[in-house]
């Protein structure tokens, strides 16, 4: 639409992969539109609604704006009743809605700062012009008060005289504000930055956000959601004509590409602030479309077919024995989500033992691998949030379920260690506990027999006693899971089968003696029947 348009023009100075899927939606035209413009709504609250529409009040002060012969616009707020519409229109009151152009608004979520944009002013209210003759908008700041008034309005500290500023958008945790601007940076006509937000107040230099969403036309109307996905309105974007309405996702320190958004939300004509609730899939957008009321009209709508932008990366490795370092063939392998959850499941491949899932970035999971005779394999595996992050390489070693250590065959599993002069399971010892259980709840006829140990410091006899505690404590978390207690017994052993030369009366490192203090898991039964397999 060309008044839109114009509009614009004088407010701003004229790897890996990703999955995407454009929503779908269903609209509506809302009753608080005219044949005027009223377009860029923003949350205010749970239940209230700020918008841009022309000022009511036109006097020898406030002329008509003469690009559209409409009144210069003023920020409003309504109610949303329980149809989706905004009702008890009003104007915001306070140190805003000066005689020209103030409208595009973002809110802190406590609701008490508003982040605008108007056109430049000086402190006593005049009109400040650029070198070429424009009066550029710029970005403001105000406190809200109890009352609903805005008060202490501020300008950005980025802004220039020389250029337009405007647009604001905060992100989920308040820390970075994005917003347009024509500034000596952009790539195109008008571009989308962002700005870091500091703790104490203060801001970064802005940084324009690249190619992957600015380009040589206009980007416009940024918002951005909890998840991390921006909205804006482009004409350089292939679309169905003039502005359209895109989406990317933000990662660390990439961008995904720019994805329609498609009908009814765009059409050949303008389609632009684009505002959504995630979470209740609904929101509103502006259009000028010809079934509208006569100029910029606010639509609401719910989306009926989520957005889907998601960044992958691939997870893959070999399986090998532990020992051996040969190949598994057919070993099963899954990757679980933080909750426990099986995303996807493999059987490492018959030519070359690998396996490989795509995973979504960000994400912490867990590998784990079964295969007969093997103890159960699991690991973490952390993603990034970036496209294009490196492969995780991620080779799977597993280990026999059991070994032969001179006469014994014992289970095998990590030495089980305890803390100096301690006799409680620590978590790394329940994790190998854990594996004693996998093999007994396996095997039901198999017989254990656990040995604990101390080092040398302390006397013979409380060593045996520490030792003898030790030894019960396992025994008593590997029945506490359910295993019978006439398959497993222990004893301890105190100092008497020491591994180095940490005796009585030799010096040794805090290290050397942890290896003294440990519990081993002999198999008493079925040894031969293990020995064969």
């Amino acid at each position: 639409m060309k008044r839109i348009i114009t509009l614009l023009i004088v407010m701003f100075a004229i790897a890996l992969q990703a999955q995407t899927t454009p929503g779908k939606h269903s609209i509506k035209n809302l009753d608080v539109n005219t044949k005027l413009s009223e377009f860029s709504v923003a949350k205010y609250g749970e239940d209230r609604i700020v918008f841009a529409a022309p000022s009511e009040e036109v006097t020898i002060v406030r002329r008509v704006w003469r690009e559209n012969n409409q009144p210069y616009l003023d920020i409003w707020v309504g109610d949303i009743d329980s149809t989706g519409q905004i009702i008890n229109k009003r104007a915001i009151e306070g140190d805003v809605n000066r005689k020209l152009h103030d409208a595009v608004v973002t809110f802190t979520k406590d609701g008490k700062t508003a982040y605008f944009s108007a056109n430049n002013y000086n402190d006593k209210e005049r009109s400040i012009r650029s070198a070429t003759g424009f009066d550029n908008i710029q970005l403001y700041k105000a406190d809200v008060a109890e009352n609903g008034d805005w008060i202490n309005v501020e300008k950005l500290p980025f802004n220039s005289d020389e250029w337009q500023t405007g647009l604001p958008t905060l992100n989920k945790h308040e820390t970075q504000l994005y917003f347009v601007s024509d500034r000596p940076e952009s790539i195109g006509k008008t571009d989308i930055f962002v700005v870091d937000i500091k703790p104490d107040g203060t801001y970064g230099e802005p940084k324009n956000l690249g190619p992957k969403v600015n380009t040589e036309e206009r980007e416009m109307f940024p918002y951005i959601s909890d998840d991390n996905i921006l909205y804006f309105s482009s004409t350089g974007h292939p679309g169905y004509g003039n502005l359209d309405v895109f989406a990317v996702k933000i990662f660390d320190n990439t961008i995904s590409d720019a994805l329609n958004l498609e009908e009814p939300i765009n059409s050949p004509k303008d389609d632009f602030a684009y505002f959504i609730e995630n979470e209740k899939h609904k929101g509103y957008f502006s259009s000028n479309r010809k079934e509208g009321k006569g100029d910029d009209d606010i639509y609401s709508f719910n989306e009926d077919e989520e957005l889907y932008i998601e960044c992958l990366q691939t997870v893959r490795g070999v399986v090998r024995d532990r020992e051996t370092k040969e190949l598994i063939i057919g070993a099963i392998v899954s990757i679980l989500d933080e909750d426990g959850n099986q995303l996807q499941i493999t059987a490492s491949h018959e030519d070359d033992a690998s396996y490989s899932f795509d995973v979504p970035c960000n994400g912490t999971y867990t590998l784990v691998a079964t295969n007969e005779g093997y103890l159960k394999y699991t690991a973490k595996v952390k993603t990034i949030n970036d496209l294009g992050a490196p492969v995780i390489e991620k080779d799977i070693e597993m280990a026999n379920e059991f070994i032969s250590v001179g006469d014994e065959l014992l289970v095998n599993i990590d030495i089980i260690y305890f803390d100096f002069d301690k006799y409680d399971i620590r978590p790394d010892a329940a994790l190998e506990l854990d594996k004693v259980i996998e093999v007994m709840n396996k095997y039901p006829e198999l017989k254990i027999h656990a040995t604990s140990h101390t080092d040398s410091r302390g006397s013979k006899r409380y060593n045996k006693s520490l030792s003898n505690k030790r030894a019960k404590s396992s025994v008593e978390y590997i029945i506490s899971k359910g295993i019978d207690v006439s398959r497993i017994t222990g004893e301890g052993k105190g100092e008497e089968e020491l591994v180095n030369e940490c005796i009585d009366g030799v010096e040794c490192t805090e290290e050397q003696h942890q290896l003294n203090r440990r519990t081993k898991f002999r198999v008493v039964e079925e040894i031969k029947v293990k020995q064969e397999q």
